[in-house]
């Protein structure tokens, strides 16, 4: 059941919390232009949602727990115990989850634009199906308004 395993529980409510906090974020980055505010919001994604194994002493007999919590988590608790060696490697996962989250929210990105480029094209009336050099011109001299988001 779900409700009795905590770990289970532990891993639903960080999930749900962590998209309300994305949600939110995304939100409230709202002034900016979509690319810096996808890129950001996907790197904080990476940050939050990549794993990482710890391990931990239960008492003085040597006994120790390991299990699985989010990477950034990891890298503070370690940094609070001062063992370097796992905020090393917490911090390098850190490190790499928000580059690869930033680089997909440049792929979102680039593929929004690319589509809205796509649906914004009119056909032309020409016979052939394509626009003369004089018409192409024109197009690309007309003023164009900024959009914002």
């Amino acid at each position: 059941m779900l409700i009795s395993d905590s770990i289970s529980l532990l891993w639903l409510s960080y999930g749900v919390l962590s998209l309300v906090v994305l949600g939110t974020g995304y939100l409230g980055l709202a002034f900016l232009p979509r690319l810096p505010r996808l890129v950001i919001t996907w790197a904080v994604a990476g940050v939050m949602w990549v794993p990482s194994s710890f391990s931990t002493p239960l008492n003085d007999a040597g006994d120790a727990y390991t299990g699985v919590a989010p990477a950034v988590v990891v890298g503070g608790l370690a940094f609070l115990e001062k063992d370097g060696g796992t905020m090393a490697s917490a911090l390098l996962l850190v490190a790499v989850a928000a580059a690869m989250g930033g680089l997909l929210g440049l792929l979102l990105w680039r593929r929004g634009r690319t589509s809205a480029r796509r649906a914004n094209r009119e056909p032309n009336d020409d016979r052939n199906g394509k626009a003369s050099r004089a018409e192409r011109r024109r197009d690309d001299q007309e003023r164009q308004e900024p959009v914002v988001g």
